[in-house]
């Protein structure tokens, strides 16, 4: 039988945003590895969230794997403890 992959986790943020510590916070409770991009400063960072995305807004974070990410908005964070028990 093959082993259930850990969906990776993708955090776009900024340092010093209260929203974003607290998604790593969570992340970091539950023991779960996560990649962090910094956008503060990095405009083109915020393009490429606004492309994929529609949206500039952080934190935007990303839950997936295999070039298949589901992203939870900033309005959606509510959400982030269920995907990672998915």
């Amino acid at each position: 039988m093959a082993e259930t992959q850990t969906k990776k986790v993708v955090v776009w943020g900024r340092e010093g945003c209260s929203y974003c510590e607290n998604v790593k916070a969570i992340l970091e409770e539950q023991n779960r590895p996560y990649e962090w991009i910094d956008v503060a400063g990095k405009d083109v960072l915020r393009d490429v969230l606004e492309v994929k995305y529609g949206t500039r807004l952080i934190p935007l974070v990303e839950i997936g794997g295999d070039g298949k990410y589901e992203a939870l908005l900033y309005t959606q964070l509510d959400r982030l403890a269920a995907l990672l028990a998915e």
